[in-house]
């Protein structure tokens, strides 16, 4: 809008948008528009029906150029998120578009030298007649270089943007120069070296009373914007992982009519054609909607890997310093798998990739799928990643839903190695009470919010131990048997383009959550990524959060 303004109207927009080159520094007048100036303020008059050329020469002022004077008279408040960031600053008038030159002096500027670098924070998508909030509704300083940016509540019209400015070099009076104008508040800081965080409330953050504030002031992270994922051009129906996977289905139209309950058969179609329509449409929303990077594999028939499209099960990455600090290193885990078309997964060059990316450590698990790893000595059992995990990075957490895939002593032999504090586990069964083969159908956490199905587990004591360790830091966002049907459990935050936290789920997920569902998650994310993977879905028994595997 900026730019359109200073096309249709704007004397300092046809200058070219830099002191030196015709404008005047707001706050210093050109001498043919000085008599027309508001008290205090002086600038070429933005008159959007003269055109340019009434920029140079004396006239009345417009109703319009009246009210661009008068909302640069009073000043408003700044504020300072850390050394490498622009000084944030907010105009107690409304702002209508980014001016080309603003004069020091007409800044609300701390005491001392004015700082190298400014931004103005605007609100563009508040109706005109709106009231906007205060600069302390929407960001606040949580720690030195970390700041936490309010959102949520699915709210377009409450994002901001900033216009960044620079001190002009030898401009006397101090002025600022326009650098780049219209970026996303939280992608400007960020680009800054700032440490961004999500908050519904930004009071709340300052106090340090969000999650994901504190986690920001500590430098962890609970989500991340890289995952590794594997495009199913080789996808069929597994048949092996249907022993125990009752969310599978032979027939992607309906229910299965073969031997088992869920239509097992030994000799199923491959049904790559439709899943990765579905999944291009998931890496486009993904990638193009939300900024999210996205290192991709593919595999062919002859690995014999159909469920390669969910990879977060034989490996996972950990940060330094993850898990409250528990982990003194970055880390690779890799892991037992039950299915032997499922081992298989961890192919040679898949594992070459992740290690050139430099871990500290490699925690390898996967001997035990025969019985040769000390938790498990002489018997064969597993713990498929982060199907059967689901963590609080922050705060060192590990839920995990035993099951034949979610052996107990591998469970603890795991924190042990990885360096996490707390193990939470419990057994959780289906609509039909059938057990839930992977924690992460049931439940996810993220930054502020956890989703969690506490009807699927049966036993009090387990249920209320998950509810109270879930609620310690997060808001608890429950969902019914039939939402797990749908894959609402099955949903996981990442960081978008910007920093910000979103929350990525199948089309369906998203419909199943309802008003009140998805209202109650954009209180503690900035979107909701979903794209339609109904084949995905049915046939292979996962959904979107097992087809990404995070990269830390």
């Amino acid at each position: 809008m900026a730019s359109l303004l200073g096309r249709r109207g704007s004397a300092a927009g046809e200058t070219g948008g830099r002191a030196g080159r015709g404008a005047a520094p707001i706050g210093r007048a050109p001498p043919a528009a000085a008599a027309n100036a508001a008290p205090g303020i002086a600038h070429a008059q933005w008159d959007a029906c003269a055109g340019p050329a009434a920029a140079g020469r004396a006239h009345r002022p417009s109703r319009f150029s009246r009210s661009v004077a008068t909302q640069h008279a009073t000043l408003g408040s700044h504020l300072s998120v850390g050394p490498s960031a622009p000084l944030l600053v907010q105009l107690a008038a409304r702002p209508w578009g980014a001016a080309p030159v603003l004069a020091a002096a007409a800044l609300p500027l701390p005491p001392g030298p004015p700082p190298r670098a400014v931004a103005v924070v605007r609100q563009p998508f508040a109706a005109a007649t709106d009231a906007l909030r205060p600069l302390a509704a929407i960001v606040a300083r949580v720690a030195p270089g970390a700041a936490a940016v309010a959102g949520g509540g699915g709210d377009a019209a409450a994002a901001c943007v900033v216009d960044e400015y620079t001190l002009t070099p030898g401009a006397s009076p101090p002025s600022y120069a326009l650098a780049t104008p219209g970026t996303p508040l939280a992608t400007a800081l960020r680009r800054a070296g700032v440490r961004v965080s999500h908050a519904h409330d930004v009071g709340a953050a300052a106090a340090a009373a969000l999650n994901s504030a504190r986690a920001a002031a500590r430098g962890v992270r609970q989500s991340t914007n890289e995952v590794l994922m594997v495009a199913p051009t080789a996808f069929g129906f597994n048949a092996q992982a249907a022993e125990d996977n009752f969310f599978m289905h032979a027939n992607p139209g309906g229910p299965g009519a073969g031997p088992g309950a869920n239509g097992a058969s030994s000799s199923p179609p491959l049904l790559p054609a439709a899943a990765l329509a579905e999944f291009a449409g998931l890496h486009r929303a993904l990638t193009d909607g939300a900024g999210v990077r996205v290192t991709l594999f593919e595999h062919a028939p002859e690995h014999g890997t159909p469920d390669a499209v969910f990879p977060n099960n034989w490996f996972s990455t950990h940060a330094a310093g993850e898990g409250a600090g528990g982990v003194a290193e970055s880390t690779l885990v890799y892991y037992p798998l039950k299915c032997p078309n499922r081992q298989a997964e961890r192919r040679g060059d898949a594992r070459a990739a992740l290690e050139a990316r430099g871990y500290g450590r490699v925690v390898d698990l996967a001997p035990a799928e025969a019985g040769a790893h000390p938790a498990s000595p002489a018997a064969p059992a597993y713990f498929e990643g982060t199907g059967v995990l689901v963590l609080d990075r922050v705060n060192g957490v590990a839920y995990v839903s035993l099951s034949e895939r979610a052996d107990e002593r591998l469970a603890r032999a795991w924190a042990d190695a990885v360096g996490y504090r707390e193990l939470v586990t419990f057994r959780a069964s289906d609509a039909h009470k059938q057990p839930i083969y992977h924690t992460n159908v049931m439940m996810a956490v993220g930054s502020d919010v956890a989703v969690v199905c506490l009807e699927s587990v049966r036993d009090d004591r387990e249920r209320e131990r998950l509810r109270a360790s879930l609620a310690r830091h997060h808001a608890i966002v429950d969902v019914t048997l039939a939402q797990v049907e749908a894959m609402c459990g099955n949903v996981l935050e990442l960081e978008d383009g910007r920093g910000l936290p979103v929350l990525a789920m199948s089309t369906r997920a998203h419909a199943a959550f309802g008003r009140d569902g998805r209202k109650a998650l954009l209180k503690h994310v900035a979107d909701l990524v979903h794209a339609p993977i109904d084949t995905i879905e049915r046939v292979g028994g996962g959904g979107v959060r097992c087809s990404l595997a995070e990269l830390f």
